[in-house]
C-alpha cells in the first residue's frame, strides 16, 4: 500500500496540524508536546497486538476520527517502534495531537515504562516508553494492551460506570482487566490481569509463555482455529467443508475461518465455537470466584461470534459458578466497541495521564 493511499482521512472540521515532512519519505521529528495538555486534546491510541498493529486519532468522547492498520513484525522489537513511530508522523501531518497512548500486547512494570515479557512477540525486559520518547520527542503512555481496552470498555461501553468490570479480549490468546472504583488494577508488580494464563488443564496444550494447560489454549481464537485444523487433518467426514474453504489447506484453517462458516450455518463450526464457549465460561466461573466482579464484558476478534459464542459460555458459566443458586452471578455481556477498542482506551488512558501529571499505569477516573 503507497503511503499516499494509506494516508488518514481527517474528518471535517477536525483540526490540522501543517504538515511536518514531504509527502513523500520519512517526515522529521516531531516537536515535542505543549506543557499545557487541554482536556479537548485529540489522542492518539495504538494497539500492538501479536498480528496487527491499529492506530487511531481519538478524541474526548472516544469516537475515531481516523485510523490506520499495519502488520506487526513480531520478530523485531526495533521494527515494531519504527512501525508506530511512522504511524505516529503520518496523524500527526493532519492531526495536532496532545498526547499518545499504546496498548502493548505484554507484561508490564507498574511503572509502565519495561514490557517484562509477551508470549507472542518478541518483547523480554524491552524498555518501549523511553525508546519511543527518545525517538518521538514527546510523551508517551504505554499500557497492557486488555487494559486499554478494558478501560475503554469501562468508559464508553458496555461496562460504562460498573464499580467492578472484567473485560476478557478473545484474539491470538486471552487478556484482561480489572477496572475498580475508577482504576485499573495491575496488582503489586503491575503484571496482573493475565488471566489467560490461569492452568485450567494441567500438562495440557503447550503455551507460548511456557506452561501447560493455560486458559488461552483452549478459549481463544488461536485454540478455534487449532480445532479446525485438527479436525480437517483427521480427514473427518464432518470437516470437508471446513477444508474446501480452505482451498484444501488445514493450515490454512484459521478462528476467523471457523468463525465466518459458523456464522453461515455450518454445523461443525458451530460446534467448534460452543467448545469454546464452553471453556471460556469455564474460566469466567473461575475469575467470578476470585474476583468476584459486578459485570464481565468480552472483547477482542472471537467476540465477533456473538451469540454462538455468548450462550454456551453463558451456560458454561452458570453450570461451573460456585455457589451457584446462592449468590449473584455476573452478567456476561460482549463488548460495544469491537476491535478499536484498545486504541480508544490507550488514548484516553494518555490523556487523563497528560492531564494529571502521572506516569503509571493505574489513573484516577476521569
Amino acid at each position: 500500500m503507497s503511503r499516499q493511499s494509506s494516508r488518514p482521512r481527517p474528518a471535517s472540521g477536525g483540526p490540522l496540524w501543517p504538515r511536518t515532512g514531504p509527502a513523500t519519505g520519512r517526515p522529521r521529528v516531531l516537536p515535542a508536546v505543549p506543557a499545557r495538555l487541554g482536556r479537548r486534546g485529540l489522542a492518539i491510541g495504538i494497539d500492538i497486538g501479536g498480528t496487527k498493529v491499529a492506530a487511531g486519532v481519538i478524541d474526548v468522547h472516544g469516537q475515531v476520527l481516523a485510523e490506520l492498520v499495519r502488520p506487526t513484525p513480531a520478530t523485531d522489537p526495533r521494527q515494531v517502534e519504527d512501525v508506530i513511530v511512522d504511524l505516529v508522523h503520518e496523524f500527526a501531518a493532519s492531526y495536532r495531537i496532545w498526547s499518545v497512548g499504546i496498548g502493548a500486547a505484554g507484561w508490564m512494570d507498574q511503572s509502565g515504562s519495561t514490557v517484562l515479557f509477551s508470549p507472542h512477540l518478541a518483547w523480554r525486559n524491552e524498555p518501549l516508553r523511553e525508546n519511543l520518547e527518545y525517538k518521538l520527542r514527546r510523551r508517551v503512555m504505554v499500557v497492557n494492551d486488555a487494559d486499554a481496552a478494558g478501560w475503554a470498555e469501562w468508559r464508553f461501553g458496555a461496562g460504562r460506570g460498573q464499580s467492578r468490570l472484567v473485560c476478557i479480549t478473545l484474539g491470538t490468546g486471552i487478556g484482561g482487566a480489572l477496572i475498580a472504583d475508577g482504576r485499573l488494577e495491575r496488582g503489586r508488580h503491575g503484571v496482573a490481569g493475565e488471566f489467560g494464563h490461569q492452568i485450567v488443564v494441567p500438562q495440557g496444550h503447550r503455551c507460548e509463555c511456557g506452561n501447560r494447560g493455560c486458559w488461552e489454549q483452549y478459549a481463544s481464537g488461536n485454540a478455534l482455529g487449532r480445532e479446525g485444523r485438527e479436525l480437517a487433518r483427521a480427514n473427518s467426514p464432518v470437516a470437508q467443508d471446513l477444508l474446501r474453504a480452505a482451498g484444501g489447506d488445514p493450515d490454512a484453517i484459521t478462528g476467523a475461518l471457523v468463525t465466518r462458516m459458523a456464522a453461515e450455518g455450518d454445523a461443525t463450526c458451530i460446534e467448534l465455537l460452543d467448545d469454546v464457549g464452553h471453556w471460556l465460561g469455564l474460566g469466567l466461573a473461575n475469575l467470578a470466584a476470585a474476583l468476584d466482579p459486578g459485570q464481565f464484558v468480552i472483547g477482542g476478534g472471537l467476540s465477533g461470534a456473538g451469540d454462538l459464542l455468548l450462550l454456551p459460555a453463558q451456560r458454561s458459566f452458570r453450570r461451573h459458578l460456585t455457589g451457584r443458586g446462592f449468590r449473584p452471578a455476573a452478567p456476561i455481556s460482549m463488548a460495544r466497541l469491537g476491535a478499536r477498542a484498545g486504541m480508544v482506551g490507550a488514548a484516553d488512558l494518555a490523556r487523563i495521564n497528560a492531564r494529571t501529571g502521572t506516569r503509571g499505569t493505574r489513573p484516577a477516573g476521569p
